[in-house]
């Protein structure tokens, strides 16, 4: 069996959701699961912007390199590098076919070079935070900057809910292949095949819908049971939920290192400028 081969066998919606469950839970074993959620989500909006008030390429290839190395020590999920490398790949690939449509010349493909890297900077430093962040950190930090609770709570509930609509969607599938009778033959190029389940897949669209909303129903309850709303209203409520955050030695050191670090890549940048 090829290499090919044994990848695309590795990949099912099985695999799929123990992916997205590792991520919506988040990692708890790397050094960005122990520092503060309000500080973390402060970092990630410096760095989603820091990238975009330059065009050294000096400096954006040592903040894509620092954000790398970065997302390979919190222990990204596979699925989500795959992902990243699709993403990049097809938005360059789309971006040269377009100018060259449009009568540019193959320098448009060296010219978003630049735009990238910039894009490939906010996806890594994004992934390796909110990888390693769980929700009910990631609601507690929106809180405690001023986001209102019921919003912050649909932010992290979107998160523990992506896992339980593929489980939902692989369990409809199930009951439909039990249920149906798949062709005999596979006619051209598989058509009946890929007929048989596109049509198999929009049929268990309404029915995943309505068993969500039946499970959110049932989560909206059990926690109006323990007192959301009051928690959410009550000051001091709020304020014994959010005791546990503190900003730690180690997050004085880690902003510490960014600093360093990036100070680093800024001074070769000024030393060693290349521009495109």
């Amino acid at each position: 069996m090829s290499s090919l081969q044994q990848l695309f066998s590795k990949l099912s919606v099985e695999t799929i959701k123990i992916e997205l469950m590792r991520t919506a839970y988040g990692n708890e074993r790397t050094l960005l699961s122990r520092l503060d959620p309000r500080m973390l989500m402060i970092w990630v909006l410096v760095f989603s912007v820091l990238p975009w008030l330059t065009h050294n390429l000096t400096i954006l290839v040592g903040l894509t390199l620092m954000m790398a190395i970065l997302t390979y020590t919190t222990k990204v999920s596979p699925l989500l590098i795959v992902l990243f490398f699709f993403g990049v790949i097809s938005q360059f690939t789309y971006i040269v076919f377009a100018a060259l449509f449009l009568g540019n010349s193959f320098m448009a493909a060296v010219a978003i070079i630049p735009l990238t890297l910039k894009v490939s900077i906010v996806s890594l430093c994004s992934m390796a935070v909110f990888t390693s962040m769980d929700p009910e950190k990631f609601s507690d930090g929106l809180v405690s900057l001023g986001v209102p609770g019921r919003f912050s709570f649909g932010v992290s509930y979107g998160y523990r809910m992506l896992p339980m609509l593929i489980e939902e969607f692989q369990n409809i599938i199930h009951s439909f292949r039990l249920r149906g009778k798949q062709p005999e033959k596979p006619g051209v190029l598989y058509t009946r095949y890929i007929l048989y389940y596109a049509k198999m897949c929009v049929m268990a669209f309404y029915p995943m819908m309505l068993n969500m909303a039946k499970r959110t129903r049932t989560t909206v309850e059990a926690l109006e049971i323990r007192g959301f709303s009051y928690t959410q209203e009550s000051k001091e409520a709020k304020k014994l939920k959010l005791a546990y955050m503190k900003i730690t030695r180690l997050d004085i050191q880690f902003l510490c290192m960014t600093i360093l670090i990036t100070g680093g890549v800024y001074a070769v940048g000024v030393w060693f400028p290349y521009y495109l």
